[in-house]
């Protein structure tokens, strides 16, 4: 791998953690007290909670995509987004962050795996590659996170 890859590769891994211009995931929901994960403020429609479960689910989507050459197109936006706008306990809020991180650390051991192809299109896809996929996923992340702090500051959760 040469240092112009490498150091692509650094970058784009950095985008996937978050933080660089930005909080973080871990930070827009630190301290969330769990009364709030469910609320949907006033000309919002969704929680904190449908977002994060709603990045999970993509993200897990996408990893899929890149990585399973049978894959199986999902339903927009049924498979998406989760059915209640609350979590049914604290513990599946926690394996939806959990699974986030790990999913997000699983793209980043793809993309560095000196065996890869960042730019050869997928075989089943339409022209994506796993560096596409990668910045999808960053920049999707991203978007949400600001949502996340949108919908703690209106509901009087945040600074």
């Amino acid at each position: 791998m040469n240092n112009q890859i490498k150091s692509l590769i650094e970058q784009v891994s950095s985008l996937l953690k978050g933080g660089n211009a930005h909080v973080t995931l871990e930070q827009a929901v630190a301290d969330l007290p769990a009364e709030y994960r469910g609320k949907r403020p006033d000309g919002l429609p969704y929680s904190v909670w449908e977002l994060v479960e709603h990045m999970r689910l993509a993200q897990a989507d996408i990893l899929d995509f890149s990585t399973n050459a049978n894959y199986e197109t999902w339903n927009w936006p049924d498979d998406y987004w989760p059915a209640d706008a609350a979590p049914a306990s604290e513990e599946e809020w926690q394996n939806s962050l959990t699974q986030i991180k790990e999913d997000r650390d699983k793209y980043i051991a793809l993309i560095s795996d000196p065996e890869v192809d960042l730019y050869t299109p997928f075989k089943h896809g339409s022209g994506q590659n796993l560096l596409r996929e990668a910045l999808l996923i960053a920049d999707h992340n991203s978007y949400h996170v600001g949502q996340i702090i949108v919908v703690r500051r209106l509901l009087g959760q945040w600074g």
